[in-house]
C-alpha cells in the first residue's frame, strides 16, 4: 500500500511537472504568435497607409495630367486657330496677288456699256492654230484662253463638228476700220445694229472669237441653223465660252457666231441658270475675276 502510495506522488509529481513545461512552452509560443499577429498587424497598417499615400498620389498625378491635358487642349486650340489666321492671311495676299495679274477688264461690259481706250491692248496674245482659222490670214487670241480655246477646237472635231474661226482678237484700229465701212456700206442707224464702235468691241480684250463653218464661211446669218452653232449651245460652257449676244438681247442683233470667253465657273453658272453676260450686273461678274483662268 505504501509503495502505490509512493508511486502514484511521484507520477504525480512528473505529470505536473510535464504539465508545467508543456504550459512553459504553449505559452511561449502564444507569447511568440502574439508578437508575430502585432508584427503583422503593424506591417499590415503601414502597407495599407502606403496603399493610401500611393492612391492619393496617383489622383494628384491624374488630376494634374487632366490639367496638363486641358491645358495642351486649350494650346492646340490656339495653335488651330493661329494656323486658321495664317491660312488665312496666306490665301488673302494670295487673292491679292492673282487679282493684280489678272486684267481687271476681262468681265467688264463693253458693248456700249464700258469703253476701251486706244492704248489698250492684251498682253501675250498667241497665234490660234491655222488648222482652226477659215482664212489664211493669222488670229490671235489671248495666251491664257488659248489652251480653252484649244480643247474646245479638238472636243468638237471629235464629234465629228466642223467648227472654224472667223475672226479673233481686233485692235482698237481695226475696229475702227470696220464699223467705219459698215457705216459707208449700211448707213450709221443700221451699222450700229450689229457692229461695236471702236473701244466697245468685244474683240479687242482678245477672248471673243467668232465662229463659222467651212460651208458657211463669212455668210454668218447662216450659222444659226448649223450643227456647229447646236454644239456650242451644248458644250462651249464647258470650256469657259459664252454667247454674247442672244436673241432679243439689247445691244445688238442675234449673233449666233460670236463667244466670249468668261472663264469655266461663270460661264458654267450661266448655262446652269439659263442666263447670259450681260443679264448679271457688274459686280456679280466682278466676283469671278480671280477664277477666270482656272481650269
Amino acid at each position: 500500500m505504501k509503495y502505490w502510495l509512493y508511486f502514484l506522488v511521484i507520477t504525480s509529481i512528473i505529470l505536473l511537472v510535464t504539465l508545467a513545461g508543456m504550459f512553459i512552452v504553449f505559452k511561449e509560443q502564444y507569447t511568440l504568435l502574439e508578437s508575430s499577429r502585432d508584427t503583422l498587424l503593424q506591417q499590415n497598417t503601414e502597407l495599407l497607409e502606403e496603399t493610401i499615400f500611393q492612391s492619393n498620389e496617383i489622383t494628384r498625378l491624374q488630376d494634374q495630367i487632366q490639367e496638363l491635358q486641358e491645358r495642351l487642349g486649350d494650346e492646340i486650340d490656339k495653335f488651330d486657330e493661329l494656323e486658321d489666321r495664317v491660312k488665312d492671311s496666306l490665301e488673302t495676299v494670295e487673292t491679292f496677288k492673282k487679282l493684280s495679274e489678272t486684267d481687271p477688264q476681262l468681265l467688264q461690259k463693253y458693248s456700249k456699256v464700258y469703253f476701251l481706250n486706244e492704248h489698250y491692248s492684251p498682253k501675250d496674245l498667241e497665234t490660234i492654230d491655222h488648222n482652226h482659222v477659215l482664212s489664211p490670214k493669222q488670229l490671235k487670241i489671248k495666251e491664257q484662253v488659248a489652251p480653252f480655246l484649244d480643247e474646245l477646237l479638238e472636243e468638237a472635231q471629235d464629234d465629228d463638228i466642223d467648227l472654224q474661226i472667223l475672226s479673233a482678237y481686233r485692235s482698237f484700229g481695226i475696229q475702227a476700220t470696220i464699223k467705219q465701212n459698215y457705216v459707208l456700206t449700211y448707213g450709221a442707224t443700221a451699222a450700229n445694229t450689229f457692229s461695236a464702235d471702236q473701244g466697245y468691241s468685244e474683240h479687242q480684250l482678245g477672248t471673243t472669237v467668232d465662229f463659222t463653218t467651212k460651208d458657211v464661211g463669212g455668210e454668218l446669218s447662216r450659222f444659226q441653223t448649223t450643227e456647229a452653232y447646236e454644239w456650242l449651245l451644248d458644250n462651249a460652257y464647258k470650256y469657259g465660252f459664252t454667247l454674247s449676244y442672244p436673241e432679243n438681247n439689247a445691244y445688238y442683233q442675234f449673233e449666233p457666231w460670236h463667244w466670249r470667253f468668261v472663264g469655266k465657273e461663270l460661264a458654267k453658272d450661266l448655262h446652269r441658270n439659263d442666263q447670259h453676260f450681260y443679264d448679271l450686273d457688274q459686280r456679280k461678274l466682278n466676283t469671278y475675276l480671280i477664277g477666270i483662268f482656272d481650269d
